[in-house]
């Protein structure tokens, strides 16, 4: 298929494209290039794409395109809450607009990346699955929610969208976040010696690799119709549930001479569930989670050393929101978040 993937230049578009390529696609990028140049390692091979900002995207860009695969997003909570009505012009109205574009240019099938953050503050006392009640506690989820219901309402005999529940991602990518729970606490340990936890470590998070996510979305790409038409599933394995506190005990393990150090500092954290992915092992057979999170953890301890990771790197060109701060203030970005040079 000829697979648009939007956000190709972001932490989960720079593993996602390899993946489709690998698999026999001809992939096309789309991205504003907000995070195109926050890169660890050799810089990644991109796709010939269209560069443009999600709330712009002209209805030529899905000229004979069979597939999307929907990324891009202003993709974290602290974010959303600085700026929630940018985070639902881009992440609601922009996905909703392009989903209209896909479908009026007849492609066939739309998937979205969406999060298990939808169940916010479900607790721990059983496994979530897709139909349990979404209580998202954050713009950033909110917005998500507010997605896969227009998504439903837009799906046709013609139109496929599927809502992939992503657990929070983690793993090296050329394109690192730092700013999600594993690669943070990975280089804080690298970087000072601590896996330095700011909550009481007691939340539950489920957590995936993005190599693990880019299989999700590559055989649900060529799932039968009937299997996910307009449907949701979580991404990732039980394995990976884990509490906060658990999580940076892998980190200590594998980092030498790390330590763990639970402040408190942030007071309790409201976002806690735990997570089922079974529908999507049933619907989508194809698809199998692999990357435990102390692999993931070995994984980053390593590419951290190799391509020598800095503080201030750590800190700045690989925290969403201190980048994007930090190119507001450098005058590369206007108010709306927009470059002002779409080439820097």
């Amino acid at each position: 298929m000829r697979v648009l993937v939007t956000g190709h230049q972001g932490y989960l578009g720079t593993v996602m494209v390899p993946v489709l390529v690998e698999a026999g696609h001809e992939v096309v990028g789309l991205d504003s290039g907000l995070f195109a140049g926050c890169v660890l390692g050799p810089p990644p091979a991109d796709p010939p794409g269209h560069l443009v900002d999600l709330r712009d995207v002209p209805s030529a860009a899905l000229s004979g395109v069979d597939a999307v695969v929907h990324l891009a997003a202003l993709s974290n909570d602290p974010l959303g809450s600085l700026a929630p009505e940018l985070t639902y012009d881009v992440n609601h109205h922009a996905s909703v607009r392009l989903a209209r574009l896909a479908r009026d240019a007849g492609v066939r099938r739309f998937l979205y990346a969406s999060t298990c953050s939808v169940y916010g503050t479900s607790g721990a006392d059983e496994l979530v699955d897709e139909d349990a009640p979404l209580r998202p506690v954050t713009p950033y989820a909110e917005s998500k929610v507010r997605v896969e219901a227009d998504l439903v309402d837009l799906a046709d005999d013609d139109f496929t969208p599927v809502s992939l529940r992503n657990a929070t991602a983690f793993g090296f990518s050329s394109r690192l976040r730092a700013d999600i729970v594993l690669n943070n606490l990975v280089a804080h340990a690298f970087l000072n010696g601590e896996a330095r936890v700011l909550s009481d470590g007691s939340p539950w998070r489920p957590l995936v690799h993005a190599r693990d996510i880019a299989a999700a979305f590559a055989a649900t790409l060529v799932a039968p119709r009937e299997a996910v038409h307009a449907k949701a599933f979580n991404v990732g394995w039980e394995q990976n549930n884990l509490t906060v506190a658990q999580i940076a005990n892998e980190v200590v393990e594998v980092v030498p001479g790390a330590r763990l150090v639970i402040t408190g500092e942030s007071g309790p954290d409201p976002r806690s569930y735990r997570v089922d992915f079974s529908r999507i092992r049933a619907a989508v057979p194809d698809f199998h989670a692999a990357w435990t999170v102390k692999a993931g953890a070995v994984e980053l301890a390593e590419a951290y050393q190799r391509f020598g990771l800095t503080q201030q790197d750590f800190e700045r060109r690989f925290t969403r929101l201190a980048h994007l701060s930090d190119r507001r203030e450098a005058g590369t970005l206007d108010d709306t978040l927009r470059p002002v040079d779409p080439q820097r």
